[in-house]
């Protein structure tokens, strides 16, 4: 770092947040001060950098003065300007700065209290931190939100926010959320009266907060016009668990579901012009499990898919997907047959009442073949793709032939490329004793990448 006005010996306050640079974009402000990765932003006009929305708001503007630690340990403060519309050119390792505020709920379907013993420490975490549900889409509870942490969100309006409501009689959430559950809803009313905007979600527990409870909430979520839907799943529950056994996956308490919601969301649909209410596809998926492609909504009922990491509108988004997917269908299945090949698609189980008949009448059946692998190390009703572990999908793959081609979709790892039982495609690979290849989870893209797989290309 150049010599900028203030140079001493950084302290080393393990209190401290530490706004880390991750890059530094070349000729940029930050740039030209000599700022370089692996330095520590402190302080923004004066002010301690706890988060991105900390930086966001004190940053705004054509000057700023920051305080910083350089990577020698001296710390000192400089002034930069930029041009309108220019970047201070920062990136930073990570979204909080200071300590994740953690869960104090006692929810009776928390899924990380459900984890194997083995599981990974970064798994365990159970964030309730209102600055990630801003920053990176997590769910957050409020239970812990104070009034001056209210007060400083619907100052900045830090909106939209995603809020863990499940349901709103008192002594239901009781229940299902614990003693701190009547302050979530204080403070959701708080933010809601300060013009912050909400996504909501409801986890649905057979016997606890559906039938009428769950109408009640939805009821209670309408009427506040800050809330934009509200996305409802089943209840996840693992083996390593007692309390659970069922999550409506029976046909007839899918559809008891499904009628319930339907009816708030053609209400919602011709008063507002969208369902409001929007179920996860797990729901249709057991309500359906022979016919499900004649019961799916359009892709109209879903808008933007913007609830599509929640596991609502995935199956939808894929069919469309593999419908837009004509041509690379084609050539695939030319290719396999010149081959005389086969390409096994590794999946969840739950899959399979989507996934089998689109295959199966289409130009790649008999050659395109979906494998469903069961979820052992979780167990319970854990079925979706994301959640299959390397262990899992090399133990089903003892029995397919070395000279058939396996696929593996992308979403099963994470930035990494660990599977959620840390392992890699390697250990995948050696595991199972043959190759394997991962690709996209978008029928338009894999189909080619499988092709080149095939070809030699």
């Amino acid at each position: 770092m150049p010599d900028f006005s203030l140079h001493h010996d950084y302290p080393g306050d393990p209190k401290r947040p530490e706004a880390r640079i991750l890059a530094v974009e070349e000729l940029s402000p930050a740039d030209d001060a000599g700022f370089t990765p692996g330095c520590v932003i402190t302080a923004v006009n004066g002010h301690p950098l706890r988060d991105m929305i900390d930086w966001q708001w004190y940053s705004d503007g054509f000057e700023v003065t920051l305080s910083y630690v350089d990577t020698e340990g001296d710390s000192g403060e400089v002034t930069l300007e930029r041009e309108d519309g220019e970047s201070w050119g920062i990136t930073f390792d990570g979204a909080i700065f200071d300590d994740i505020k953690t869960c104090r709920n006692a929810c009776v379907f928390c899924f990380m209290r459900q984890l194997p013993a083995d599981a990974r420490d970064s798994l365990m975490l159970r964030d309730d931190d209102w600055r990630l549900s801003f920053l990176q889409g997590n769910f957050t509870s409020l239970t812990a939100l104070t009034d001056e942490e209210a007060d400083e969100i619907i100052e900045r309006h830090v909106s939209p926010l995603r809020v863990s409501l499940h349901c709103i009689t008192p002594e239901v959430r009781r229940t299902m959320i614990g003693r701190h559950a009547p302050h979530g809803v204080e403070m959701m009313e708080k933010l809601l009266a300060g013009g912050i905007e909400m996504y909501m979600q409801i986890v649905l527990v057979p016997g606890i907060n559906d039938g009428r409870e769950l109408m009640k909430t939805l009821t209670w979520a309408y009427t506040h016009e800050g809330i934009a839907n509200v996305g409802i799943v089943p209840i996840g529950f693992t083996k390593h668990q007692t309390r659970f056994e069922r999550s409506f996956t029976e046909p007839d308490q899918a559809r008891e579901v499904i009628d319930i919601v339907s009816r708030f969301q053609a209400h919602a649909q011709a008063e507002r012009g969208c369902a409001f209410a929007y179920l996860a596809d797990e729901f249709y998926c057991n309500a359906y499990p022979d016919d499900l492609l004649d019961h799916l909504p359009p892709s109209s009922h879903y808008g933007d898919f913007d609830m599509f990491e929640d596991g609502i509108g995935i199956i939808r988004a894929t069919v469309n997907e593999w419908e837009e997917a004509g041509e690379g269908i084609d050539a695939l299945a030319r290719a396999l047959e010149e081959e005389d090949a086969h390409v096994y698609y590794v999946l969840g189980c739950a899959q399979k009442p989507a996934f089998t008949p689109i295959v199966e009448s289409s130009p790649l059946a008999g050659r395109l073949m979906p494998l469903y692998v069961e979820n052992e190390y979780f167990g319970g009703n854990v079925n979706v793709t994301g959640l299959l572990t390397g262990t899992d999908v090399a133990r089903a793959l003892r029995g397919v032939s070395a000279r058939d081609y396996v696929v593996l979709p992308r979403v099963m790892f994470n930035a990494d490329m660990m599977t959620l039982d840390d392992m890699t495609v390697d250990d995948i690979r050696d595991a199972a004793g043959m190759p394997v290849t991962v690709v996209s989870c978008d029928p338009k893209e894999y189909v080619h990448q499988i092709e080149e797989l095939v070809r030699g290309l």
